[in-house]
């Protein structure tokens, strides 16, 4: 079995270590990469759809980063404790016909005592923005 480090229960130091990390796997739209940080069961809310386990996890993301071109995302700690942690988050992207989006969310971390993710929860909200009103960029 392998621990994916810092592990529960988190101070503010390893949550915010946690909240990075998952940041840098997602710029990275490497669906592999990034479902490899949670559970081979793993539960997942994402606005209105359901997944379970890594291979559902690893189908989502390669769908979501073929539709969401040029994707790039900033996560914020919100709270955490024992072995949860909540974030706010905004990412940008553009869709095939190039119009600009920006992404609000909510997400909600529970992990094993190894460190990965069991459980993600998030509710998203998109905003059609201008491209000059981009805020983040590589």
């Amino acid at each position: 079995m392998t621990s994916r480090p810092p592990l529960p229960p988190f101070t503010e130091a390893t949550a915010r270590q946690k909240v990075q990390a998952a940041e840098d796997a997602w710029n990275s739209r490497d669906p592999e990469r990034v479902a490899l940080a949670y559970t081979e069961d793993s539960q997942w809310r994402n606005r209105d759809v359901f997944l379970t386990g890594r291979a559902e996890i690893t189908a989502f993301l390669r769908a979501k980063w073929e539709r969401e071109l040029d994707y790039r995302l900033r996560k914020e700690l919100w709270s955490f404790t024992g072995n949860r942690i909540s974030v706010r988050f905004e990412y940008e992207w553009h869709d095939a016909s190039g119009r600009w989006w920006r992404s609000y969310g909510n997400e909600q971390w529970e992990f094993a005592p190894d460190g990965l993710m069991a459980r993600r929860y998030a509710s998203i909200n998109d905003l059609a923005i201008r491209p000059e009103d981009r805020r983040l960029r590589a």
